[in-house]
C-alpha cells in the first residue's frame, strides 16, 4: 500500500471520522451518522468530478435524513486508482469540497456518502460479487468520454481493444468495466437477483444510450443469451452533468488546510453551478433525487445537447487559442474581450442554431453565465487540462455542430477556426518556438496528421475516425484553411480578429 504523506507546510487536523467532532466551525461535516449505511451505489471512476457532483447530492440527501440505503461504494480498474484507494482508506471515506466563488469566498464542507473503495486489481472477483449482491441497484459511471471504446464516428465498440479481448478470452478474470459488469450481471441473473441501473454520468450525447450499446455489444461477444437478456432487462437512463472541477493540486491541499484547517490528502475544488439533469428510467429503484438540486425529466436530449455544444465545444473553442496566446489559466484567457467575442459568437452564430428548445432554460442567460463561469479567478481551471483528450472530445461535442449546421446551409466559420486552431496546437510547438506538451490518447497519431501540413495541407482533416467526411466538404474545407493559414502566418490573436471582423 502506498503511504501517504503531507507536505511539511501544510498544518492541520488529519481528516478521519475520528477528527471530525475537532474541525473548525468554519468547515461543515456531515450532520448524519455515517454507520449503517449500505452502499446502494457502486461507482467507476471515483475522480473529482464524481466527488464534486454525484456523491455530493447523495450526502445531501444523506443531511436530510434520507438514502441511507443509496451511499456509494467506488471501484477503480486502472491501476492510478491505486492512490484514491490509499487516501480514501486513510481517510475513512471522508473528503472536503471547496466552492471557489468569484468574490474569493470559499465554502468547504466535508462528504461522507462515500463509505467504501474496491481496487479491482487487489480481487476483481469481490468487486463482481459485491455488485451482484441485492443491496447494489445502481453502478453508475463517470469513465471519461473516451471509456466506452467506441469509434468516435460509427458509435460502434471496438471489439479488437486488447483488453476486451483479454476480457473475453475462456476463463479470463475480468479486468475492464465491461467485463466486471457483465460478469456482475450474469451472476445476478443466474441468481434470480433483480438487474441494476447503469448509470453513466459522462459528457457523451445520450450517454445512457451510448452506454447501452457498449455493454450489450461486449455481452454479445461473450454471450448472446446474457446479451439478450440485459438489452430487454437493464435501464440505462441518460443523464446531463454539469460542473466545471479542476485537478486537485497541491495549492488546493494547503488552501484547506490554511482555510478550514483540514488535512486531506485528496481534496476537491469546484465553481459553486451545479446542473443535474436525468432521465427518470431506473429498474431497481433510485435515491429521492427529487429532493435535491437534480431535474428529473423524460427526455435529457435537449439539456445535454445545450451543455455539450455550449459549454464544452466552448471550452474547445478557447483552449487552443487561448494556449497559443500565451494563457495557461482559463479565467484570464476568458477575461481577455478578443476571445470572450469569439466564444460569444461562436455559441450565438453556431452552436445555437443547431438546439432543440430547451424547457424551463432561458439561452441567452445561459450564455452570458457560461461566459461569467469560465472568467471565474477564483477555479483556476488550467488551459492544459481543456486541451487533452482532444480527440475523445471534438468529434463529439463539436463535429455534430459542423455536420448540423452544414445540412441546414449554415455557416461553419467559427467551428472550422477552432479545429484549424486544434491542428495548429497538435503541431507541438507554441508561436514562441516552445514546445506544446500535447496529452492525448492518439498523442502519436494526431501529431502526425498536423505536422503534415507542410506537403498537405488538409493531412490533419483525413483522419476520418475523427472528422468522417468533413474533408470532402468544400465549404467547411475554405474555412478550415483560412483558419490555419491565418495561424501560420499572422498568429492567434490576428486570427480572432479577422474572424471576429
Amino acid at each position: 500500500m502506498t503511504t501517504l504523506t503531507t507536505p511539511p507546510f501544510f498544518t492541520g487536523v488529519a481528516l478521519t471520522t475520528e477528527s471530525l467532532p475537532t474541525l473548525a466551525a468554519t468547515v461543515r461535516v456531515p450532520s448524519y451518522d455515517r454507520t449503517g449505511l449500505t452502499a446502494g451505489i457502486m461507482h467507476f471512476g471515483v475522480g473529482g468530478f464524481h466527488r464534486a457532483h454525484q456523491a455530493l447530492m447523495i450526502d445531501d440527501l444523506l443531511s436530510q435524513g434520507l438514502a441511507r440505503d443509496w451511499a456509494i461504494c467506488g471501484v477503480g480498474v486502472l491501476a492510478g486508482d491505486a492512490r484514491m484507494r490509499d487516501v480514501l482508506a486513510a481517510q475513512n471515506g471522508l473528503y472536503t469540497l471547496v466552492e471557489k466563488h468569484a468574490d474569493g469566498h470559499l465554502e468547504g464542507r466535508v462528504i461522507g456518502s462515500i463509505i467504501d473503495f474496491m481496487f479491482a486489481p487487489d480481487d476483481v472477483d469481490a468487486v463482481i460479487e459485491r455488485m451482484a449482491s441485492p443491496e447494489v441497484k445502481i453502478v453508475s459511471l463517470t469513465v471519461t468520454e473516451g471509456g466506452y471504446n467506441i469509434n468516435p464516428v460509427t458509435g460502434a465498440f471496438d471489439l479488437g481493444d486488447p483488453q476486451v479481448q483479454a476480457d473475453l478470452a475462456p476463463g479470463a478474470a475480468p479486468a475492464t468495466v465491461f467485463g466486471i459488469t457483465v460478469e456482475a450481471l450474469r451472476r445476478r441473473r443466474d441468481r434470480g437477483v433483480p438487474p441494476f441501473t447503469v448509470m453513466s454520468c459522462d459528457n457523451l450525447q445520450n450517454n445512457g444510450e451510448v452506454a447501452h450499446r457498449t455493454f450489450v455489444a461486449f455481452a454479445t461477444a461473450r454471450d448472446a443469451e446474457l446479451a439478450t437478456w440485459i438489452d430487454a432487462h437493464v435501464s440505462f437512463p441518460n443523464s446531463m452533468v454539469d460542473r466545471i472541477t479542476p485537478s486537485t493540486t497541491d495549492e488546493d491541499r494547503a488552501l484547506v488546510a490554511a482555510t478550514f484547517g483540514v488535512l486531506d490528502a485528496w481534496p476537491v475544488v469546484c465553481e459553486p453551478f451545479f446542473q443535474w439533469v436525468l432521465q427518470d428510467s431506473f429498474i431497481n429503484g433510485r435515491p429521492p433525487y427529487e429532493h435535491v438540486r437534480t431535474q428529473l425529466v423524460a427526455d435529457v436530449e435537449p439539456y445535454e445537447l445545450m451543455k455539450l455544444r455550449l459549454l464544452n465545444a466552448s471550452h474547445q473553442g478557447l483552449c487552443y487559442f487561448a494556449h497559443l496566446c500565451g494563457y495557461r489559466l482559463v479565467h484570464d484567457a476568458a477575461a481577455d474581450p478578443l476571445i470572450a467575442g469569439f466564444l460569444r459568437a461562436y455559441m450565438d452564430r453556431e452552436g445555437s442554431p443547431t438546439l432543440k428548445p430547451v424547457p424551463g432554460i432561458d439561452l441567452e442567460a445561459y450564455k452570458d453565465e457560461l461566459i461569467a463561469r469560465f472568467s471565474n479567478p477564483s477555479v483556476r481551471d488550467t488551459v492544459a487540462r481543456l486541451c487533452n483528450e482532444s480527440s475523445d472530445r471534438i468529434p463529439k461535442w463539436l463535429v455534430p455542430v459542423i455536420v448540423d449546421q452544414l445540412a441546414a446551409g449554415r455557416s461553419v466559420q467559427l467551428s472550422a477556426a477552432i479545429v484549424a486552431s486544434w491542428a495548429r496546437y497538435a503541431e507541438g510547438t507554441d508561436e514562441q518556438g516552445q514546445p506544446i506538451e500535447v496529452a492525448d490518447r492518439l498523442r502519436e497519431r494526431v501529431m502526425n496528421n498536423a505536422a503534415g501540413f507542410a506537403s498537405d495541407r488538409h493531412s490533419f482533416l483525413r483522419d476520418r475516425d475523427l472528422f468522417a467526411d468533413l474533408v470532402d466538404d468544400t465549404t467547411f474545407v475554405g474555412a478550415y484553411d483560412r483558419a490555419l493559414e491565418l495561424l501560420h502566418t499572422v498568429g492567434a490573436r490576428e486570427t480572432l480578429v479577422a474572424l471576429l471582423a
